[in-house]
């Protein structure tokens, strides 16, 4: 297994760098101010599903890419490694909100 990995910029599409930074700012801002996090948590959470959709699209691309002999094989395993994380992220989250309705689910009225 690979311990780490050296970033490199891709024409591609974004790192997944950028996106943990997205993600930072954006828990940041919501943090900042409790009446924005509560009227803004169904946004953010649309827009995490948007950019994961979107990296994992960037991914598929780079692969196929790849296949084509068209972007390097560190592009690609980049662009897998950051669509694995993101992925992975989306089950925890996933995992976490079933976990929480089972638990509502449970309480007695």
């Amino acid at each position: 297994m690979i311990d780490s990995v050296t970033p490199s910029i891709s024409p591609v599409g974004p790192s997944s760098a950028a996106a943990g930074a997205d993600l930072a700012r954006a828990a940041a801002a919501a943090a900042a101010s409790p009446e924005a996090a509560s009227a803004d948590f169904g946004a953010m959470l649309g827009q995490l599903a948007g950019n994961a959709s979107s990296l994992l699209k960037t991914a598929e691309a780079t692969s196929i890419a790849g296949m084509r002999g068209q972007a390097s094989v560190q592009q690609v395993v980049d662009a897998v490694m950051s669509a694995e994380q993101t992925l992975q992220g989306a089950i925890a989250i996933r995992d976490k909100v079933v976990s929480a309705y089972l638990e509502l689910s449970r309480m007695s009225i």
